[in-house]
């Protein structure tokens, strides 16, 4: 297992913070009920060289799946259609994973890359992406409710790790600037 001390060295010698440090730093501190005053100073150190730029924080996603966005465009477009026939409200997170599920992947990671991804879908996929879509919004309607308790999966709203050092300096550490001042 690594120390903060460790994890915040090792970002400050490559000059970056990845999501997998960025995780490790926030279970230790976690885990942990009181951290030694050497931890803390760790964070601290982490918290100035991210303000400062001497370690950059990695994003946490550094491609997408155009894929996901076409095929969110043809379920809510297709939807309101529907929903003016039935007296059902439709999911479309259901519809549009039923629909991905089915439909293969276009990853990029330029915008550039995400050009032509969405380009060669038009050209090539988009009565795939219809049909897929189509059935999804059929299957939805065909079923019945189970499990109406179920919990949806919530995105989680990225602060960025200086607020989330931050965060957490301030929850486990509230005084320690007065402390050692």
């Amino acid at each position: 297992m690594s120390s903060i001390q460790e994890i915040v060295e090792k970002a400050l010698k490559e000059g970056y913070l990845t999501p997998a440090m960025e995780a490790e730093v926030g279970r230790l501190c976690d885990t942990n009920r009181e951290l030694p005053v050497a931890e803390y100073k760790a964070l601290d150190r982490l918290m100035g060289a991210l303000l400062s730029g001497e370690v950059v924080a990695m994003p946490q996603k550094q491609f997408i799946n155009v894929m996901e966005e076409l095929v969110i465009s043809e379920v809510i477009s297709r939807i309101a259609e529907v929903e003016t026939m039935v007296e059902q409200t439709v999911d479309i997170g259901d519809v549009a994973a039923y629909a991905l599920n089915r439909l293969p992947p276009l990853y990029a990671t330029t915008e550039e890359g995400a050009e032509y991804q969405r380009q060669r879908a038009i050209e090539e996929l988009k009565e795939l992406i219809v049909k897929k879509v189509e059935e999804g919004i059929n299957r939805f309607l065909d079923q019945p409710v189970y499990f109406p308790e179920r919990n949806i999966i919530a995105e989680k709203k990225p602060s960025g790790v200086v607020n989330q050092v931050s965060k957490l300096l301030q929850d486990y550490a509230p005084d320690y600037e007065r402390e050692h001042s």
